[in-house]
C-alpha cells in the first residue's frame, strides 16, 4: 500500500512504521521531526498537527491508500486532518482507546458498552477519554464506511513510553529484593504494539471498517507470569516480594496502578482485564509470545536507553518512594 502515518516516531506510531517497511509499503510520515531521524526508506514529511495550514501544505496534492493516526490530544486534530484527507485516502485507521467507554466498565465488555461523550470540534486534550471519542467522531465525519476505530487496551513492547513495562525492567535490574502488588495470579490483558500495527494495516489493506475492542485474550496471562519471565529473559538476581494492597495503600505506594489492577482509592477495577476481543480475533487479530515482548522491550532498552518521559504524564521517576518502598520490605523480612 501507499500509507500516510501521522507521527510515526513514538510507541504505536513507529511500530506501524517498521511493520510497514517490513510488509514492503510505501510508506510515507508526517509529524514534527523533531524526535528522532526517519527510519531508511521513509518518505518523511514536516509540519505541527496544531497548525492546519502547515499540514495542509506538507500533504500536498498526494493521494495514499491508507492513513494511520495515533493522535491522542484535541480531537480539532484529527478533523483537519480527515478532512484534508477524505477525497485522496481510501482508509482512515484511528488508534483509539478503550477509555472512550463511560466508567465503570462492565465485566466482559464489548464494543457496545456505553461510550462517554465527544466533540470532534474540540481544542480540549486535557481529559484522554473524551479527546480519543472526538477524535473518533472527527474521523468518521470524513470517513464514514472507511474507518476502523481500534479501541486499544494496554499496549506494551518495544518503543513503549507509558513506562510499565521499561519501569518494572529497569527496577528489577537493581537487584536484591523488589516489592511486586499482590496477587501475583492477577489477570492481565495486553496487546504488543507491533501486533497492533500488524492488524491495522492488514484491516486497511481489506478495507475493514468499523469499531474494535484490540487487546490480547482475556486469561492468556498474569502480573506473577509478566513479572518472572522478565526475570527469566533478563537473568536479573532479584527476588519478587508481594505484598497485599492494602499494606501498599498504607504506605503510600501505588504499585498495581500501573496495570489498572487497582484505583487510586484501593479499590479493584472491574473490566480492565476481561474485556471480549472476540470480534477483532475474528477478523485476524493475532499475539505474539509474552516472553518475545519482553525479551525485545529489554533489547530496545539496552540498545536505545529509557524513553524520553511523556509530557502528560508523571514521570516514571516518581512513582514510587524508594525509602516508603525499603521500609515495607524492612517489615516483611520479620
Amino acid at each position: 500500500m501507499k500509507l500516510l502515518v501521522l507521527g510515526g516516531t513514538h510507541h504505536v506510531g513507529r511500530a506501524v512504521v517498521e511493520t510497514a517497511l517490513e510488509r514492503g509499503d510505501e510508506v510515507t510520515t508526517l509529524n514534527r521531526g523533531l524526535s528522532r531521524d526517519p527510519a531508511p526508506g521513509v518518505r518523511a514529511l514536516i509540519a505541527d498537527r496544531t497548525d492546519s495550514e502547515s499540514v495542509r501544505q506538507a500533504l500536498g496534492d498526494t493521494e495514499w491508500d491508507a492513513v494511520i493516526d495515533t493522535w491522542a490530544w484535541a480531537p480539532r486534530e484529527v478533523r483537519e486532518a480527515a478532512r484534508l484527507l477524505a477525497h485522496r485516502t481510501g482508509h482512515y485507521g484511528y488508534v483509539s482507546s478503550r477509555g472512550v467507554h463511560r466508567w465503570p466498565w462492565p465485566s466482559g465488555a464489548d464494543e457496545s458498552a456505553p461510550l462517554v461523550d465527544g466533540d470532534p470540534g474540540s481544542t480540549d486534550g486535557t481529559d484522554y477519554a473524551a479527546a480519543k471519542r472526538g477524535g473518533e467522531l472527527a474521523v468518521l465525519e470524513s470517513f464514514a464506511g472507511r474507518a476502523l476505530l481500534a479501541r486499544a487496551g494496554m499496549i506494551l513492547g518495544p518503543y513503549e513510553d507509558v513506562g510499565r513495562v521499561p519501569w518494572w525492567l529497569r527496577r528489577l535490574e537493581k537487584g536484591g529484593r523488589v516489592l511486586a502488588p499482590s496477587p501475583a495470579d492477577a489477570p492481565l490483558q495486553y496487546l504488543d504494539a507491533r501486533d497492533l500495527a500488524t492488524w491495522m494495516l492488514s484491516c486497511a489493506e481489506r478495507g475493514l471498517s468499523g469499531a474494535f475492542t484490540v487487546t490480547g485474550p482475556p486469561g492468556a496471562t498474569t502480573l506473577g507470569e509478566l513479572l518472572t519471565t522478565a526475570l527469566e529473559v533478563t537473568g536479573f538476581d532479584t527476588e519478587l516480594v508481594w505484598a497485599e494492597p492494602d499494606l501498599l495503600r498504607r504506605y503510600g505506594l501505588p504499585l498495581g496502578m500501573e496495570f489498572g489492577l487497582r484505583l487510586p482509592d484501593g479499590g479493584v477495577p472491574s473490566g480492565m482485564h476481561d474485556a471480549d476481543v472476540s470480534a477483532a480475533l475474528t477478523e485476524g487479530l493475532t499475539t505474539r509470545p509474552l516472553r518475545a515482548t519482553l525479551a525485545d522491550t529489554w533489547a530496545w532498552l539496552q540498545a536505545e536507553g529509557d524513553p524520553t518521559p511523556r509530557t502528560d504524564a508523571p514521570s516514571p521517576d516518581t512513582w514510587l518512594d524508594a525509602a516508603a518502598e525499603q521500609r515495607l520490605l524492612d517489615q516483611l523480612s520479620h
